[in-house]
């Protein structure tokens, strides 16, 4: 889809109350949100449908704030992280920092009984915290360059660039 289309949609949400419109939205965009959320969250199916379900009430609530500035994709993927970080503190009873040590001792424990296992990605993305992970599937996963992934994080590039850096790092001492 188009600027040009996307915009045309968001203006019948918005002037008209067009729930077919927002539909299109949807379709078109729920792909990729649940892609991201499903990376985010390891792999948990039900809690990534529940934050995307999340993310498009409140995409549809708040669709008079978009401004248009930002491409409209760029604009969800920031509510839908923002919705995952929401249910990481909600939900969370251990540091994120800790979380993280203790996801990355469980892999060496693993990694000692067995040398020969090989990590999928999500078991990598797993010794990751929530920051690290975000930045490494908006960039490896979803191909988005850093600039976006700055604006979806609400983040100044060069931090973005140290989550990356950092996350290359501990994925490779994981292996």
């Amino acid at each position: 889809m188009n600027r040009l289309e996307e915009l045309a949609l968001i203006a019948r949400c918005v002037a008209f109350d067009n729930r077919d419109a927002f539909g299109q939205l949807v379709e078109t965009y729920r792909p990729m949100v649940m892609r991201f959320l499903l990376h985010l969250t390891l792999g948990d199916k039900l809690l990534a449908d529940d934050l995307a379900q999340e993310t498009f009430i409140k995409a549809y609530l708040n669709l008079r704030a978009f401004k248009g500035i930002a491409r409209f994709k760029t604009w969800l993927m920031r509510i839908a992280y923002n919705e995952f970080y929401s249910e990481c503190r909600r939900t969370r009873e251990v540091p994120l920092d800790d979380s993280t040590a203790i996801a990355a001792e469980q892999r060496a424990d693993n990694s000692a009984t067995s040398p020969d296992v090989t990590l999928t990605v999500e078991q990598l993305l797993e010794t990751l915290n929530e920051h690290e992970r975000a930045a490494v599937t908006l960039f490896y996963i979803q191909d988005l360059p850093v600039r976006k992934i700055a604006d979806i994080l609400n983040m100044p590039e060069g931090t973005v660039k140290s989550h990356l850096h950092r996350a290359k790092q501990k994925m490779a001492s994981t292996r």
